[in-house]
């Protein structure tokens, strides 16, 4: 098993381990934040945090898998190998649009959603997605296009 994947099994072992103590201490603690009944057991416990910590425990197990189970495809990195140098981690990372102005305009599309949200305007929530879908769809095919068509 790779470095990767141990991080996440051992966050999601943290994570649940916390989730069982959180449980533990906010069904039996007497806090006035929190509606307590003598004898109330888990009606006492608060559902917020709790629900939080499960869930990321969720998704540190579905990463620490996902990771898991893609090793097999991948050859050895230059992290996962003792005796790797500096020098065997250098190369291309990846193309990225040194000049793309769509990330902008999906964060703007996303400030309009939103915005919409949170005032309850359903023609500003409507003008969002159309934004976002737009701008997404911009993003995905901005070197598909030709030239002409920016």
């Amino acid at each position: 098993m790779r470095a990767t994947a141990k991080i996440m099994y051992s966050m999601a072992a943290f994570l649940g381990v916390m989730s069982v103590l959180y449980f533990l201490g906010t069904m039996y603690l007497d806090d006035t934040g929190n509606l307590y009944v003598d004898g109330g057991g888990s009606f006492n416990f608060e559902w917020a945090g709790g629900v939080s910590l499960i869930l990321a425990t969720a998704l540190a197990l579905m990463l620490g898998g996902y990771l898991h189970f893609t090793e097999k495809r991948i050859d050895v990195l230059p992290e996962d190998w003792e005796e790797a140098e500096i020098a065997d981690g250098a190369g291309t990372l990846g193309f990225f649009s040194p000049f793309s102005i769509w990330p902008a305009a999906m964060s703007g599309a996303v400030a309009v959603l939103g915005f919409g949200i949170v005032f309850m305007h359903y023609w500003m929530i409507a003008l969002g997605a159309v934004l976002l879908i737009y701008t997404t769809t911009m993003l995905n095919l901005q070197y598909g296009l030709p030239k002409e068509k920016h």
